[in-house]
């Protein structure tokens, strides 16, 4: 989002870039994996469950399995956010479609352009799963819905204010989550991770742009 030309009276600055990430697929499917799997890993900091709680996962694992993916789940996690707070490198996205490249090299450069993923760590095969095709595909309806609006009409565009301030303290990246309740959390210097919630309520979400760079990165939760 962007503004080509400085405009007498517009409040969205003319230079001011912010991407929003409102379906972030690996940490979509990582959540779908902890709740699907019925995983509770041991993490305060971890967002709250999702809004649309998907049905157990029909390819069902074994007790040691689950065991072992609850302990692992919150490292994959916060790898994965902390990717997902930053913008594609052009340079390797150049990179991965040069016709010079090996099949390896090429694998080996999308792998960092994708960066850490559900698939990686839990298999491929566990997303082979009715429940989680029935899932998706719930989300991504929900998800075309909210897209039929005027980009006027956004959560940005009503908040600018708040949203400007933000940049100006090096916001350029807004990642939501279709979780319950209020969660917002800094990650890196340069993106805030909320719920839909909170971007879709006009007093919270400003709460949220306002917490933006001002030390303490996370507000509580609430289911």
């Amino acid at each position: 989002m962007r503004s080509t030309r400085p405009m007498p009276g517009n409040p969205w600055p003319h230079d001011m870039i912010i991407t929003v990430e409102d379906r972030p697929h690996t940490l979509l499917e990582l959540l779908w994996i902890r709740e699907a799997h019925g995983l509770d890993p041991a993490d305060d900091a971890l967002p709250p469950p999702l809004v649309d709680r998907p049905a157990a996962a029909a390819r069902r694992v074994d007790e040691e399995t689950r065991a072992r993916w609850a302990e692992v789940w919150p490292r994959i996690w916060g790898d994965a956010v902390a990717h997902a707070a930053t913008e594609p490198d052009q340079a390797l996205l150049d990179r991965a479609v040069a016709t010079t490249l090996s099949p390896d090299e090429r694998e080996t450069l999308l792998g960092r352009i994708v960066g850490p993923t559900a698939r990686d760590a839990f298999g491929v095969e566990v997303f082979d799963d009715a429940a989680y095709r029935d899932w998706e595909r719930r989300g991504s309806e929900a998800h075309l819905a909210t897209h039929l609006t005027a980009l006027a009409d956004s959560p940005e565009h009503r908040d600018v204010s708040a949203l400007a301030d933000a940049w100006r303290r090096g916001l350029g990246r807004v990642v939501t989550l279709p979780s319950q309740g209020t969660y917002v959390r800094q990650i890196g210097p340069h993106a805030l991770l909320v719920t839909d919630e909170v971007r879709s309520d006009s007093a919270a979400y400003r709460v949220a742009l306002e917490s933006f760079g001002r030390g303490p990165s996370e507000c509580p939760s609430r289911a």
